[in-house]
């Protein structure tokens, strides 16, 4: 991929760019109000589990502690938002030249800190809708994610000095987030007994949600390999904000109807 700032690029195509993150900005924030608005209370468990000698097995016994209770709608929202407000930046008066400038090197700085923080949410919330409420657990959930997505600027950043793509931050970055996704795996395979399992909806979020964050990755494999239309960078800069909008869309309401609809 070309990373020359000499690129006859019209500028169109910015000032394109600048009205779609405005567009999408205004789409995302009017989602988080309304779901902030009328989700219901329903929340959570967040738990801590220590060792605890027992004086009646006289044996270390695994004792769980519930430190709170975490309420959904406000953390659906909290996602949402977080991306509103980076597209708002972008598409500002003063974020649109920094985002041009580098537009022009093939990076954008701010969609990877974006999505590190708001994926990164994401993955927390559908970890715990599998039962991973343990703190010990969803902490490192939160940052192997957010590294898969900061590996994703790593590879921005190096190859704007390769003549030919080096894979290697994309492949760790692979790594990073296969991670969670591994666990709320094992979560859902062991799921279930007499009592039942992880409501239906729940597994609908996996397999949908899991499919959106892989066309994150295949999206930016088509741009370093110029397939298509993949081969103008500025093509898919606007898959990447398409994607991110219906990934969180697609999660914000499949949890909405599944379990914060208003009774």
């Amino acid at each position: 991929m070309s990373n020359s700032t000499n690129e006859d690029v019209p500028e169109s195509v910015f000032s394109g760019l600048r009205k779609f993150n405005a567009f999408m900005g205004a789409l995302h924030l009017v989602q988080s109000i309304v779901l902030y608005a009328v989700s219901n209370d329903f929340a959570l468990p967040l738990k801590t589990f220590y060792l605890n000698y027992s004086s009646s097995t006289q044996s270390l016994e695994t004792v769980a502690n519930e430190v709170a209770m975490v309420r959904l709608g406000p953390g659906i929202a909290l996602f949402l938002f977080i991306s509103a407000v980076a597209h708002f930046t972008l598409a500002s008066p003063w974020g649109y030249g920094w985002y041009k400038r580098n537009l022009k090197r093939h990076i954008n700085y701010l969609r990877w800190y974006e999505y590190a923080i708001s994926s990164s949410v994401m993955i927390v919330i559908i970890a715990m809708l599998t039962g991973v409420y343990d703190i010990a657990a969803l902490i490192p959930i939160f940052i192997a994610n957010a590294c898969m997505n900061l590996f994703g600027l790593g590879m921005e950043l190096l190859n704007q000095h390769t003549k030919k793509t080096n894979w290697s931050l994309y492949i760790f970055g692979c790594i990073a987030g296969a991670a969670p996704w591994i666990v709320i795996a094992m979560h859902l395979s062991g799921a279930g007994g007499d009592g039942g399992g992880v409501p239906t909806f729940v597994y609908y979020i996996f397999f949908t949600i899991f499919v959106f964050f892989m066309s994150f990755a295949a999206n930016m494999v088509l741009q370093y390999m110029e397939k298509g239309p993949w081969k103008s960078y500025y093509f898919g800069e606007k898959m990447y904000i398409v994607l991110s909008l219906v990934a969180k869309t697609a999660l914000a309401w499949q949890v909405f109807f599944g379990t914060l609809r208003p009774v």
